[in-house]
This record gives structure tokens, sequence and C-alpha cells, in this order.
């Protein structure tokens, strides 16, 4: 096999190794039926059984408690910005959101033309470098609901348990969340939230597919326009069979479920992604101020880790060396420029090791 490049792009993203190796052997024959997922009936028997073995694996591995539907979807994050207000503003005409950064103040925008989103708080004076507490929150207890945006994969701002609780804590407005960067990195209560979503491109498996965990409570009353392939109600009394959903994707990330399970689930991840992030940020930390990450540390993101050197004019060699050793994707957004490294679940701690390698070398050499 060809050797594979580490890959930090921040999505598409990488995958894991083994998926792709499985894939690649059942891609003309596929338990022995002499098609591929990708020629088959998703209402026949054979992908009907994949189907329900998906979702059971992502059950057990979220601890989906039984009160919540699972949906596999399409549209991506961006098409969920306009379908959280049109399944759950529910007659209601106004939502809460919390501003911390590029994805959640798209959100908002999106919204916009639906109800009146409520901003809550925002991070945008500090340059979307931390999160505002929960206790200064400026909520609505007759919102629809609470979109919170718990990872920000440009920013690198990710929100964990402790904010989560207490914000869940205020009054007994759902919370939503956009977990499209870093679903699956870590444990999380499903509990704590009305609803979740996330595209797949980052920990789940590739592009096209859209995670969707939604409360039963919160379903039977979406907008009369919304489109009924994107009526969480009527994709989850068809089992999100409505219409053809993207079984490939499906298959795949069904294949990256099992891959995470056989690394000791979302406990073991976790444990992984925290070594991971420990390692990078201190490279950052210990330079000297050749590197940099704005970032609070409380807020600091375990996948996203955006960094820029002390003299721009550095960039270029920087991403050139990178790129001769087969480190690929560090670019930063062009909303912040810079460097980021994605080092979603598939991102080993040997391309962790390798990129801390480079930053080393590099600084010595040009700081």
């Amino acid at each position: 096999m060809t050797k594979r490049a580490f890959n930090f792009s921040a999505g598409p993203a990488a995958i894991p190794t083994p998926v792709l190796e499985r894939a690649q052997a059942e891609l003309l024959d596929y338990k022995g039926s002499g098609t591929s997922v990708m020629e088959m009936s998703h209402r026949g028997k054979l992908f009907l059984a994949l189907a329900h073995e998906v979702e059971a694996d992502l059950r057990e591995l979220m601890g989906i408690p039984a009160n919540y539907k699972v949906l596999f979807l399409q549209g991506g994050g961006k098409g969920e910005f306009a379908l959280i207000p049109l399944n759950l503003l529910r007659g209601r005409t106004s939502a809460d959101y919390l501003d911390t950064g590029h994805w959640s103040s798209l959100a908002i925008d999106e919204a916009r033309k639906y109800c009146t989103p409520h901003v809550v708080a925002s991070a945008k004076a500090s340059g979307y470098t931390d999160v505002p507490a929960p206790t200064t929150w400026r909520t609505q207890r007759d919102a629809a609901y609470r979109h919170i945006c718990t990872n920000e994969t440009i920013h690198g701002v990710e929100i964990f348990e402790s904010t989560i609780a207490t914000a869940r804590a205020i009054d007994d407005v759902p919370l939503v969340a956009d977990m499209s960067s870093h679903i699956l990195s870590r444990l999380m209560d499903v509990s704590a939230f009305g609803c979740i979503y996330a595209g797949a491109q980052k920990n789940i498996g590739p592009s096209g597919l859209t995670l969707v965990v939604v409360r039963e409570d919160l379903l039977g009353a979406a907008h009369p326009m919304t489109p009924s392939v994107f009526d969480y109600t009527q994709q989850a009394k068809s089992e999100w069979m409505l219409n053809t959903p993207p079984t490939f994707a499906v298959y795949l990330a069904g294949l990256t479920f099992k891959w995470i399970k056989e690394q000791g689930g979302l406990a073991a991840m976790e444990a992984i992604n925290l070594r991971k992030a420990d390692k990078l940020y201190a490279s950052i930390d210990q330079s000297q101020g050749f590197y940099r990450n704005a970032v609070a540390p409380a807020y600091r993101s375990r996948m996203n880790v955006p960094f820029v050197l002390r003299d721009e004019p550095l960039n270029a060699p920087f991403l050139a060396e990178a790129e001769a050793r087969g480190l690929v994707g560090l670019k930063g957004h062009k909303a912040v420029g810079g460097m980021r490294a994605s080092i979603y679940n598939a991102v080993g701690m040997d391309a962790v090791d390798a990129l801390c390698t480079l930053m080393d070398e590099f600084a010595r050499r040009h700081g």
C-alpha cells in the first residue's frame, strides 16, 4: 500500500486506515451479495440490516437514551442551520443563540430567515478566544430552543462539560448543539440536549452525511413549509428511509463506529485525544513565542488547534517543509490565517509526534 500522509485537514478529514481498507475489500462484493453497498436498494433486507446495525452501534457508543430518535440525513451542518428552526420552533417566533465563533455566527444569520435569533452572549469582542460563562447569558425563558456550537473548528474553541451542565441548569429550554467537529471525540451526556447535529466529515466518515439526534417530545410540529425529507418527524417515522439516504456514507460511518469500539469506545478515544492535544499545545506554549495560540487554555479545542508563527513570511516555508515530510492540510482558514492542525480521531499520535518534531526543528532554525 502507498504510504499515507499525515492528514491534518479540517474536513473532509482523515478516515481511519482500517476503515478504508475494509471498504476497499468489500467494495465489489458486500457480504456475498455480488454487489457494492453503493449499488443495492436502500429498502432491501441487506441494507436495512446494515442500517439498523449502524444505528445500534452509534447508540451504544454515545449512550443515546431510548426516547431520542437517530436520523442519518443529508444537507450538512449548514443545512441544519435552517432545519433546526424549521423543525424546533414549534410555533414560537424566537430562539436563543450563543455566539462563540464563525459557525455559530453563520447559524444565527441563517436562523434570521425563520425566526428572531436572540443572542444570549457573544465572544466576538475577545476575538472568539473564550466562551462567555452561562451565568452571564441573557436568556429568554420562552425561547423555542437554545443553540450552541460546542466546538468551533476555525477559532479552535471547545465547550466542555462544566459549561454545558451550567447552561442546562438555567431553565427547561431545550439545548441544541452543533457538534460537527468533535462528535465522538469524547464522552458526552446526550440527555443534556434536546437535539444534537453533526456533519459527518470530521469524526464519522465522508462528507454527504448528516447526523441528527433529537428528543422525541420535540417532534411533531415542524413548520408547514418544511420539505418532507427534512422534516424530522417524517424521517423518524420512516426510520430515515423516507428518501434514499447516502447509503455508502452510512456504510462507512458504520465501519468507523466499529473502529471506535475496537479502540475502547469514547472513554478510550477521549484519553487518546487529550494526550495528542496536550503534546501539541505544549510545543506551541514552549516555543518562546515562535508559535502562538490565542485561545484561553480552559477552552482550547482538542480537535482543532490553530496557531500562528511569529513571523508571517515563514508561513510558506513552514507549509512547504510540512508537505515534504508528508504532513498535509495544515494551512489555517482564511478567516484567521496562520496554521491549523485538526487532530480528529483518525489522526494518530504518530502524526502529532511528527508535527511537533517539525515545529521544534523549524523554530530552532528560524527562531
